[in-house]
């Protein structure tokens, strides 16, 4: 089951990454461009912030799910820093810009707080993991950085609520305003019950270790 798990995890989270190519290989007029109006798709600056947000974000996307084998952490430690170190630049660029494009979101002001929201949290745990480690808390930068993780996959979560959500609502402004929310809410809640999980089971092994002395 837990291999399952890890290999749809793996799936999605690569193709989702690997997603923002598609724009550079048909009409700009695709996907959520296509809700744009045409004076802001030749805005230099927004498009500069678009792209930047989506190939950086789609890069963190496709490297980030790897730092959660055990096997990478432990036998191959330097292949872990570099990739956590990618990750961790890549997110504070496509952060901050997604911040931006965020207040030009499709819905308004509910969408723009929601993905303002996502933002925020995926920029704050990913900075928050990167100090922890470099303070040599280990526990604490793992804490944070399935945070970072479970924001970063609202890029996935995205694109398989809104299309459910405009079949069953049967209008996109209204679906997309839910999904400015809906698509990372409840990743935060599956990480904090990850995060719980994993010291409660840290504290049995401590218990048992202190039992055996």
């Amino acid at each position: 089951m837990k291999k399952a798990i890890w290999i749809i995890f793996g799936t999605l989270s690569t193709f989702v990454g690997l997603y923002p190519i598609i724009y550079f290989l048909i009409d700009r007029r695709f996907g959520l461009l296509s809700t744009k109006s045409a004076e802001l798709l030749i805005d230099n600056f927004w498009n500069i912030a678009f792209y930047l947000h989506i190939i950086l974000g789609g890069l963190a996307l496709l490297i980030g799910w790897l730092q959660f084998s055990n096997k990478l952490r432990i036998k191959m430690v330097k292949l872990h820093r570099v990739i956590g170190k990618t990750y961790v630049v890549s997110v504070l660029i496509s952060a901050i810009f997604g911040l931006y494009i965020a207040f030009f979101a499709t819905g308004g002001v509910i969408s723009i707080l929601g993905f303002s929201s996502l933002g925020v949290i995926w920029l704050t745990t990913t900075a928050l993991g990167f100090k922890a480690i470099r303070n040599r808390n280990i526990e604490l930068h793992e804490k944070f950085m399935i945070y970072s993780y479970a924001a970063c996959f609202a890029a996935v979560t995205l694109r398989i609520w809104l299309p459910l959500l405009i079949i069953a609502i049967g209008e996109f402004t209204t679906a997309y305003r839910i999904v400015a929310w809906f698509s990372w809410i409840p990743n935060i809640i599956t990480a904090f019950f990850i995060v719980r999980n994993k010291a409660i089971i840290r504290k049995k092994l401590f218990a048992n270790n202190l039992h055996k002395k």
